[in-house]
C-alpha cells in the first residue's frame, strides 16, 4: 500500500554575487532549507529566475572553478560580437549564451532528510553577467512528511 502523505515547502533566498565567474557553494544553504522543510524523502528543486546565471554541480575546489571559467571563455568567448550586445549595448551576450548551455535549475533527490549528493559533488550558483548582481534562488521541495 502506498502512503500518500506528501508535503511541500518553498523558500526564497537572496544571494549577492560580486563579479562574473563567481561560483558560490550552495551545499550548506540547501541542507538548511531541507532541514527547515521537515520532509524526509523526496526532491529538492532549486531555480534562479535570471537569464545570466546558472546552477549546476561541481567538485567545489579552486582548480575546477578556474577550469570552469576558462572553459566557458574558450567555448563562448566574451570578446566577440553577439547580436544581443549589438542590439542592447549591455556587453552580456556571452552571459546569456553560457546560461542557456548550463541551466537555471537543479533537482536533487533526498532521503532521511539528507541530500543524495556524491562525495565530491556540490551544488553551486555561477554568476555569468559581467558584474555582480542580486540574485533570487527559489527552492521548492516536495516529499514525504
Amino acid at each position: 500500500m502506498f502512503d500518500l502523505s506528501m508535503g511541500k515547502y518553498r523558500e526564497i533566498v537572496n544571494i549577492r554575487t560580486e563579479a562574473e565567474g563567481d561560483i558560490i557553494d550552495l551545499s550548506a544553504l540547501l541542507a538548511k532549507v531541507l532541514q527547515n522543510s521537515g520532509l524526509g524523502e523526496g526532491f529538492l528543486c532549486a531555480f534562479v529566475p535570471h537569464s545570466t546565471c546558472a546552477l549546476f554541480t561541481i567538485e567545489y575546489e579552486l582548480g575546477l572553478q578556474k577550469d570552469m571559467r576558462e572553459t566557458l571563455q574558450r567555448l563562448m568567448p566574451d570578446d566577440i560580437e553577439y547580436e544581443h550586445h549589438l542590439r542592447w549595448r549591455d556587453g552580456n551576450g556571452h552571459s546569456h549564451i553560457r546560461a542557456s548551455f548550463l541551466s537555471p535549475s537543479l533537482v536533487i533527490p533526498f532521503s532521511d532528510g539528507e541530500l543524495d549528493l556524491g562525495t565530491w559533488q556540490q551544488p553551486v550558483l555561477m554568476e555569468l553577467d559581467p558584474s555582480g548582481r542580486d540574485r533570487k534562488l527559489i527552492i521548492q521541495i516536495i516529499g514525504d512528511i
